[in-house]
């Protein structure tokens, strides 16, 4: 059973950082595009992140390039997501993804009906 877990949310003040993990059991997403996702209260979930499996592709949402960085460790089956100069605006229960199967090396995705494995969401709070 294929599972995603995420963890690292909390309080933080404006301005801080936080650390998300997300971590993979029941498959190895070595070879897979993997994603990071947001949603706030009464809004609809959108794309934060996204990075390819090999090559390092990465692409973000115009409202946290320069701020959020994701990252990967293949051999811990582990996706990272490091949110710089936290800004209340940030607000949102976080989710990681995962598309159906395996993808090619430099593949990406941005949309939300392209993964299918989902994790539980990790809440992240920015206090002004």
């Amino acid at each position: 059973q294929v599972q995603l877990v995420e963890s690292g949310g909390g309080l933080v003040q404006a301005g801080g950082s936080l650390r998300l993990s997300c971590a993979a059991s029941g498959r190895t997403f070595s070879r897979y595009a993997m994603g990071w996702f947001r949603q706030a209260p009464g809004k609809e979930r959108e794309f934060v992140a996204t990075i390819s499996w090999s090559a390092g592709i990465t692409d973000y949402a115009d409202s946290v390039k320069g701020r959020f960085t994701i990252s990967r460790d293949s051999a811990k089956n582990t996706v990272y997501l490091q949110m710089n100069s936290l800004k209340p605006e940030d607000t949102a229960v976080y989710y990681c993804a995962a598309p159906p199967q395996a993808t090619a090396w430099a593949q990406i995705f941005t949309a939300k009906s392209k993964y299918t494995y989902w994790g539980q969401g990790t809440q992240v709070t920015v206090s002004s």
